[in-house]
């Protein structure tokens, strides 16, 4: 009987030496495994896909590097119900499903949390692009899923331009949830915060900036990390937000931006299975220990 099995992807099971990328998930991966270790647990590292491992011998699971969930959901999501049927999830598969799906912003608009203006289109939405962005009222915006990652069908475009993109958003719209966001435009000059909240408390946090000529900060696209001391108001911000999920959250990003008014504002909340780059804070590793082990004791 496993404590805890630290989810990765087939792509990262085995440690490739030739690929730094690789490389640095097992670093990262070691350094949670560790601080589980240290907190009396016994501890794996699984591919969440493998049909071999018995989940009903498996305490809980961790979720770390299972990237390739969101290309396989038809066997993610049952695959989800039948191991939260078996073992604990961390995070628990409710938020992850609350998650997974950006109509959440709503909820935390709602709950009070500033969160980048969002108007969503839904699946079979018979409206043009140009009348839901004439509504908008927005003179530049970002389009993309409700249901997304890594910037897939993500567009940046003016108002007047909306005609270019009407035949991709109609196909996109016939087959899912689409957003549309007012572009901000101090992406481009101060990137995107990360802030790491581990057992509701700030720990560490990092910068991402997109390349020149691009707004897009994940690393597919030519972004680059760096390491960001958070400001007080920054740390309070981010820890208000996570308290303002309606579930209890061991592991969140924050990732947050200046929005066009000057405020902090949500972009994401990444609480599925978001880089958390202990390799800017190893420490942290242990603050995450510690709160799963505790609420393994709790659950007996």
């Amino acid at each position: 009987m496993y404590d805890v099995a630290v989810l990765t992807e087939s792509r990262y099971l085995a440690a490739n030496e030739a690929d730094w990328y690789t490389r640095q998930v097992h670093a990262e991966d070691g350094l949670v495994m560790q601080a589980l270790e240290r907190q009396g647990l016994r501890v794996t590292r699984r591919d969440w896909a493998d049909p071999a491992h018995g989940w009903q011998d498996t305490r809980s699971v961790l979720f770390r590097t299972t990237w390739d969930y969101f290309h396989r959901f038809g066997e993610f999501s049952p695959w989800l119900d039948q191991v939260s049927r078996n073992a604990r999830l961390f995070n628990e598969a409710a938020l992850i499903r609350w998650n997974l799906d950006k109509h959440y912003l709503g909820d935390l608009a709602r709950a009070g949390v500033n969160v980048v203006p969002t108007a969503y289109v839904e699946r079979g939405d018979p409206r043009s692009l140009a009348h839901v962005v004439a509504e908008t009222g927005w003179d530049e915006l970002i389009l993309k899923p409700a249901i997304s990652g890594a910037a897939r069908h993500t567009y940046r475009f003016s108002a007047d331009e909306a005609a270019v993109h009407e035949c991709t958003f109609g196909e996109l719209v016939e087959q899912e949830a689409m957003m549309l966001q007012p572009f901000q435009h101090q992406v481009l000059e101060q990137g995107e915060t990360s802030l790491m909240v581990l057992d509701g408390h700030v720990t560490h946090a990092i910068r991402k900036t997109p390349k020149s000529g691009d707004f897009r900060v994940q690393d597919d696209w030519g972004g680059t990390v760096h390491p960001h001391v958070p400001s007080a108001e920054e740390t309070a911000f981010a820890e208000a937000a996570v308290r303002a999920v309606p579930f209890d959250v061991l592991y969140a990003r924050v990732d947050a931006i200046r929005d066009n008014r000057g405020r902090l504002a949500i972009m994401e909340l990444e609480m599925i299975e978001p880089e958390l780059f202990f390799r800017f804070a190893p420490a942290a590793a242990d603050v995450l220990a510690a709160g799963l082990a505790r609420r393994l004791d709790k659950a007996g």
